[in-house]
Parts: C-alpha cells; sequence; structure tokens
C-alpha cells in the first residue's frame, strides 16, 4: 500500500533509486522471499494478556524491537526530509539511525524533533581528521551509538538505476560538510579491523558494526571490540547473489552468543518477519525502505503510519503466537 503510493509521488528515476539493488537484484528480492519461506507456529491455550514489545539497546529503550534504519537522501522523498522522519521516529518511541548521506544535517535533525533517540551511521573516510570532525559533529547532536557501515569498500553496481546521477540542486549530503564545500562520500577499499582500535580512539560512544554475513567475522568483530553487530547486506544494493540476511542470522547469533545485540535489517516488510528474525537470534530489526515509502506517501504521517503499523502487527502476531514478551520468543516458534 505504502510503496504504491510512493512510486506515485515520486520521480521514477528517485523512486528507482530507493527500490533498486545491485547486479540482477537477485539479493534484493531473497531478503522478502527468504522471510517467507519460514513458517510460524502459534502456541495456544496461553493467556497471554498484557504484551511486553519493548526493548533497551545500549541504554536507549525503544517501544518496540523495529529500528528505523539508515538510508541515504530522504528529502528526495519529501521536502522535510530526514526531520519529518525522525519525528514520526519519537512519536513512535523508536529509534532512528541517521545516515551519513542525509539531506538535512544531524544537529537540524535532532533540533526538528527534540526528545528523538538518535544514532548515527558512519562511513569511515580515508581523511581520519574529517572522520573525527563528522563523529563530533553526530556526539553533539546527542546521537547515542555509532553504526559503522563496513559492507562497502566500494559503490554497489546498481544497473537498474537509470536516470539518477547527481541530487537536485540545493540538495546535499549535508554530513559532509566541511568548511564552505560539501565532500563527497569516499569508499575505502583499504578499510580493515584495525580501523575499529582507530574510532575507539575518536569516540566513546558504542561501536556497531553493520554489514556482517558470516559467523567469522561476527567473532572478529567481538574480539576487536564491537558493541554490537548489525547482519546486513545493504538492502541488497552493494553485491548481488549473497544471502539473505534472515538466512545467515541463526548461525550469526550463535557465534555472538550473547555478548553483543544483534540487529538485523533487510527484507523486513510485516510484523511477523519481525517475530521471525527475533526467533532465530535477532534482539531487533531495522526497517528501511518502508519507511521512505511512508515519508513519500504522505510525509511525517506517513512513516508514523508505517511505524504504527509494525507495532500493531507485532503485537497482534505475539499474540496470536501465544507470547506476552519478547522474551518468549525462541527457534521453537519458527520452521523453514
Amino acid at each position: 500500500m505504502f510503496e504504491a503510493a510512493a512510486r506515485a509521488r515520486l520521480d521514477p528515476a528517485h523512486y528507482r533509486y530507493f527500490s533498486g539493488g545491485a547486479g540482477e537484484e537477485v539479493t534484493l528480492r531473497a531478503n522478502e522471499t527468504a522471510f517467507q519461506r519460514i513458517c510460524l507456529l502459534p502456541r495456544v491455550l496461553r493467556g497471554t494478556g498484557k504484551l511486553q514489545t519493548d526493548v533497551t539497546l545500549f541504554g536507549n529503550r525503544a517501544a518496540m524491537p523495529v529500528l528505523v534504519a539508515p538510508t541515504a537522501f530522504h528529502r528526495l522523498a519529501h521536502p522535510e526530509g530526514e526531520r519529518a522522519t525522525a519525528r514520526a521516529a519519537a512519536s513512535a518511541e523508536t529509534i532512528m539511525i541517521v545516515s551519513m548521506a542525509a539531506t538535512v544535517a544531524v544537529g537540524d535533525i535532532a533540533a526538528a524533533a527534540p526528545g528523538a533517540r538518535l544514532w548515527f551511521q558512519l562511513y569511515v573516510q580515508p581523511d581520519l581528521d574529517f572522520t573525527r570532525t563528522v563523529i563530533r559533529r553526530a556526539e553533539a547532536a546527542g546521537c547515542t551509538v555509532l553504526v559503522v557501515t563496513v559492507d562497502s569498500p566500494a559503490r554497489g553496481r546498481r544497473e537498474h538505476d537509470h536516470g539518477f546521477h547527481d541530487l537536485p540542486d540545493g540538495m546535499y549530503c549535508e554530513n559532509l560538510r566541511d568548511g564552505d564545500r560539501v565532500r563527497p562520500i569516499a569508499m575505502m577499499p583499504e578499510l580493515t579491523w584495525e580501523h575499529l582500535a582507530v574510532l575507539r580512539r575518536l569516540t566513546d560512544l558504542p561501536i556497531v558494526v553493520k554489514g556482517v554475513l558470516r559467523p567469522d567475522d561476527a567473532r572478529l568483530a567481538l574480539d576487536h571490540g564491537a558493541d554490537g553487530i548489525v547482519v546486513s547486506n545493504h538492502g541488497g544494493r552493494q553485491i548481488d547473489t549473497v544471502p539473505a540476511t534472515i538466512d545467515v542470522l541463526p548461525e550469526i547469533a550463535a557465534a555472538v552468543a550473547g555478548a553483543v545485540p544483534v540487529l538485523l535489517d533487510g527484507g523486513v516488510r510485516r510484523g511477523t518477519d519481525v517475530l521471525k528474525a527475533l526467533a532465530l537470534g535477532a534482539d531487533a530489526v531495522a526497517v528501511g525502505r518502508p519507511v521512505l515509502w511512508g515519508l513519500a506517501a504522505d510525509g511525517e504521517r506517513g512513516v508514523d503510519s508505517v511505524l504504527r503499523t509494525f507495532r500493531e502487527e507485532v503485537e497482534h502476531a505475539l499474540t496470536m503466537c501465544g507470547c506476552a514478551s519478547l522474551r518468549d520468543l525462541g527457534p521453537g516458534l519458527v520452521r523453514r
């Protein structure tokens, strides 16, 4: 419903930019279809009563285990851009992960949504002094967690992004301002695990590593001091034919063994998907495209509707599965 309304309102090139994936979009499709191959196995006569849906991550409470994933260029979807998204996230009492490629500066996002729970997504830049500057801006805006994207040593080959080249005049990646200019985001093929130690010297914020698809990399992240992990394939936008995130989640959760929070993004479209992810080892999920569709369809009200729908569906699915709490979810609730 939201995607159709968004597509009707968006410039076709901008719709393809938001909706598209890498290569032949095998992974893009797999992220969603993998959830469809997993069945829920409800318990009955459990008397759930009052439901518990809130989660606490790094001291940040969210009213539901659904966060707003970092996505770029919200002002392509609506003039208010990330301001509208942040206000809706605050109203929903959940966490928004602000993209480094936001079209509103992180400080302005925070000012537009008092009380918003904000984290910040970072691409480490070759110029570490400028990386430090970006982190300081996020800290000054009140962001409480640094989410470091590690699955982008090069830009994805998105062959279906026909027609999208540059942001419109007057629109910029505001977090990349450097004096009178705005820097481009630089991808870093030389990025290594040692850069986590560099980041630890630059900030006291918890560092969450985003883009893990293998249990051995999850263990390496722990060995190098990561405070959390996001199981992510960048929404199928970086390299095609990698697995759907929900398919690799159980082995990564087993490798982490509860040492740090594990989040998942990619393909989460319904409240039942949220339950499946939590049953298979995630502590929470993050959603990207659904938020963009709500924003394009009706601005802040559209994002509010998307987030409210997720919460209602999570509550309904918990009740129908005989679970009073997120703590009741486990692998016995699902079958492939």
